[in-house]
């Protein structure tokens, strides 16, 4: 099986102090990305640590296929014990930082440990450097990268970046790198702020080597390259009008499904303010959105159709440069625009101020600084809706994303059981139900699907491959590029997926925890199927004795 190379690296920011680790059972077992950092983190993190103290430990690690020249493989991974949902969560983020990754020769990267003072931790080929930066306290993305380019010459894509929002550890805060892709859910700037390391960088020239098949490379290059997609032009926002229309767009904090100001925040909308081409690291297909609005004096990337119905819909607003404009200083301060868009929808709710995007902005501001009512949403949903006077709209701690279970009721299963909450890349369901392979009422015959997608988005965030590579890449290229049966990556998939929520279970998590704020037709039966397919007892807890590791196993105590 092709796998990531390189050694664990380990840096204690207390102690100020970097080792090296041979992992290549580790990695040969679990591909690499999300799946060998989830192995890393259940048996090294402590059960009961807690996500803001210096026993956590954040994982980022490249797999594969951040070694090919290929489209849709520049992506790198990050784990930890989230803040947010108190659970093991793995989370993703595009741009240019994997390749810059790789380069170090390792193929993991552990930071543990709580420095004393601010911190840029610098990652060379080399050694490790500790730089306190306690002048760049409170900075924002962008100030740390011009510090970065003045003092080493180092471009954004070289540096994963924590912004306000981590160092005041708002539960939501995400890692920036490229100034605007994010690590974007579960609150790993959170960790980091908490570790007071304001910004890692990468560089280097000592890549390992891996071999991957040339032909399918070029080939899926290629067809990046010539496809006519509308994602092209419009991102994830090309299906906003089709999803409120045919399905369900969440709208005034969930408490609709469908937004009139629909056309003013879609993909027409983005699309006439986007002003170029951008891409991710030796992508052809360049979907991102680089997008301005000179009247009004905003530039940013985006938005994507989650910050669409976040700060859109969800918040009663239809100008689409409003919403570019949350999006943007999502960026700069350092927080998830899902999780960010929604808990301030919340709080409009709970003030009856759908539609005042002028409040959506002073409330981001307040939320990243924890100044006012912002100590009180940087909370997140699940913390702050009783003192709002409003619905907890989470799972387990994780804010919904757009795609609404009330009406593709698989995606809805999906929210329930994914092992890091409300988040729609867990299983990515919601493409059966819209595309109509599967009727999206209804849950019978779905939880066998679903575990077939679950497992199948591990082995996605393990290559990994991105997203948007499904229409382009297939099953057997996937295959193929692994060098692997695609029924053993999936069972790679099965395993990842029962550490995760054996991790969980040990911190407390069980049926309970998997649960919706809304109503699907025959969901307890759907829980009894989920969990009887997966091996798993009926309360959703893992049997002793049966936590897969690949890699060693693990020992159910």
């Amino acid at each position: 099986m092709n796998h990531a190379k390189g050694d664990l690296l380990t840096v204690d920011v207390g102690a100020r102090e970097a080792e090296t680790t041979d992992i290549d059972e580790v990695l040969a077992a679990f591909v690499g990305g999300r799946g060998a950092a989830t192995k890393l983190a259940h048996d090294r993190i402590p059960f009961d640590a807690d996500p803001f103290g210096p026993e956590n430990r954040v994982y980022l690690s490249s797999g594969p296929l951040q070694h090919s020249r290929m489209s849709f493989t520049g992506r790198m991974n990050m784990t930890g014990l989230s803040p947010l949902t108190d659970g093991l969560c793995s989370t993703n983020a595009g741009g240019y930082l994997s390749r810059n990754f790789v380069d170090t020769g390792h193929g993991v990267v552990e930071v543990t440990g709580a420095s004393d003072e601010l911190l840029a931790v610098h990652v060379r080929d080399g050694g490790v450097e500790f730089e306190e930066v306690p002048e760049l306290a409170g900075a924002e993305v962008p100030e740390v990268t011009e510090a970065m380019r003045e003092r080493h010459g180092l471009e954004s894509e070289h540096l994963a970046t924590v912004g306000p929002a981590g160092e005041n550890r708002v539960r939501f805060a995400c890692v920036m790198t490229s100034d605007s892709r994010a690590f974007g859910r579960g609150g790993m700037g959170a960790v980091l702020g908490a570790k007071n390391v304001k910004c890692l960088t990468f560089e280097g020239d000592s890549p390992a080597r891996v071999d991957l098949p040339e032909e399918i490379q070029s080939e899926i290059h290629g067809e990046a390259a010539t496809a006519d997609d509308i994602m092209k032009r419009q991102g994830t926002t090309n299906g906003t009008e089709f999803i409120n229309d045919e399905f369900g767009l969440p709208t005034r904090y969930f408490s609709e499904m469908s937004f009139e100001g629909v056309e003013g925040i879609g993909g027409d909308a983005v699309e006439e303010k986007k002003y170029e081409k951008a891409a991710c690291s030796m992508c052809a297909f360049a979907c991102k959105l680089p997008t301005r609005d000179e009247e009004r004096g905003v530039e940013t990337e985006g938005p994507e159709f989650e910050t669409v119905m976040a700060f859109g819909s969800n918040a009663g607003v239809d100008d689409v440069v409003d919403v570019m404009i949350s999006n943007d200083r999502c960026d700069d301060l350092g927080m998830d625009t899902i999780s960010a868009g929604d808990t301030v929808a919340a709080y409009l709710a709970s003030e009856d101020e759908f539609g005042n995007a002028e409040l959506v902005h002073e409330t981001l501001e307040d939320v990243a600084r924890r100044e006012g009512i912002g100590d009180t949403l940087a909370e997140g949903v699940a913390r702050c809706h009783e003192e709002l006077g409003v619905e907890n709209w989470s799972v387990k701690g994780l804010e919904f994303a757009a795609h609404d279970g009330r009406a593709i009721h698989g995606q809805g299963l999906s929210y329930a059981v994914a092992n890091r909450g409300a988040d729609h890349m867990y299983s990515s369901f919601l493409s059966l139900e819209y595309d109509g392979e599967v009727d999206p009422e209804g849950l019978e015959g779905k939880p066998e699907l679903l575990i077939e997608r679950e497992n199948r988005q591990v082995v996605r965030d393990s290559g990994i491959f991105c997203a948007f590579a499904s229409g382009y890449v297939d099953d057997e290229a996937r295959a193929e590029l692994l060098d692997a049966d695609f029924a053993d990556l999936l069972a790679m998939g099965d395993r990842v997926i029962e550490l995760e929520r054996h991790f969980n279970n040990r911190r407390g998590f069980d049926r309970e925890d998997d649960r919706l704020p809304y109503d699907l037709p025959g969901f307890e039966a759907a829980l009894d199927e989920y969990y009887e397919l997966r091996g798993w007892n009926p309360d959703g807890t893992v049997p002793a004795g049966h936590v897969g590791g690949g890699a060693g196993g693990v020992a159910d105590d």
